[in-house]
């Protein structure tokens, strides 16, 4: 059974409208107020199941009504039959019509998705963006190196433009996580765990270094985040006190390293 919680693959979607001139025609929640108004024979019961107002239903039927050649739905009064709304036969041939064009429609862009290429990176490019967590910095990549030691492992993210992240993580996870060379995933890092040196050449233990270009200083009461705009257009943001701000002389426009321990990156897979 799938998870609920686990969004489906990604398609291109789209309903279509008729439109006359400027003004909504026939479309939308109107395509379901007419099927309902065929099954129930009633507006307010029509309304009611698609869970729209009865005097926005009644402004959708005159709308439609005023837009068209003729009428697609009357209403008559209470005598022997008793009253009710019902479709005209034009009513119930525009619904028809509707539906063929729909299915049309919903094929063309089937074929418009299959002639996407690399279809399945732009779905997960938007599963990750839409990913909520409280690392600031987030880089997607391809796992180039995987490597196991007794208890942890070490493990190589590809981000292209000559950029790679390092992390350090158990076996078990890498296990889980079923990671491996080529398979696409994302380094996560807390902008507070970023260190920052003019120096690029700095002696430390943290195995990442990203050198770029410092592009913003946003100060704050006591800290002040730095965004260094790094090879291929990417950003990566570390937050530092305003004392070190000032005792490293950071300014925009300047080389900055970036340096992360490799214990710090979270790795992260859609």
């Amino acid at each position: 059974m799938s998870d609920p919680q686990t969004p489906g693959p990604l398609r291109v979607d789209g309903q279509l409208w008729f439109n006359r001139g400027e003004k909504g025609y026939l479309g939308g929640k109107r395509i379901e107020l007419l099927e309902q108004i065929e099954a129930t024979g009633s507006i307010s019961r029509a309304a009611k199941q698609i869970k729209l107002s009865y005097k926005a239903a009644w402004d959708a039927v005159d709308a439609m009504n005023n837009l068209s050649e003729r009428p697609l739905v009357v209403c008559s009064a209470g005598g022997a039959q008793g009253g009710g709304t019902r479709l005209t036969d034009f009513g119930r041939e525009m619904l028809h019509v509707w539906r063929r064009m729909q299915g049309e429609y919903e094929r063309f862009l089937a074929q418009v998705a299959q002639g996407i290429e690399q279809f399945d990176d732009i779905d997960r490019l938007l599963r990750a963006i839409a990913m909520k967590t409280s690392a600031r910095n987030q880089f997607r990549g391809r796992i180039s190196q995987v490597e196991k030691g007794a208890v942890n492992g070490i493990l190589t993210l590809d981000l292209g433009d000559g950029l790679n992240i390092v992390a350090t993580l158990t076996n078990d996870s890498i296990d889980e996580l079923q990671l491996a060379p080529g398979k696409t995933a994302m380094a996560l890092i807390k902008a507070s765990f970023v260190l920052l040196s003019p120096d690029p050449q700095v002696k430390i233990s943290a195995r990442n270094r990203l050198t770029g270009t410092i592009c913003a200083l946003i100060p704050g009461a006591v800290n002040c985040e730095v965004k260094l705009l790094l090879p291929g257009g990417r950003t990566l943001s570390a937050v530092v006190t305003l004392d070190s701000v000032s005792e490293l002389g950071l300014a925009t426009g300047q080389p900055c390293t970036a340096l992360i321990k490799a214990s710090h990156v979270i790795i992260a897979i859609d």
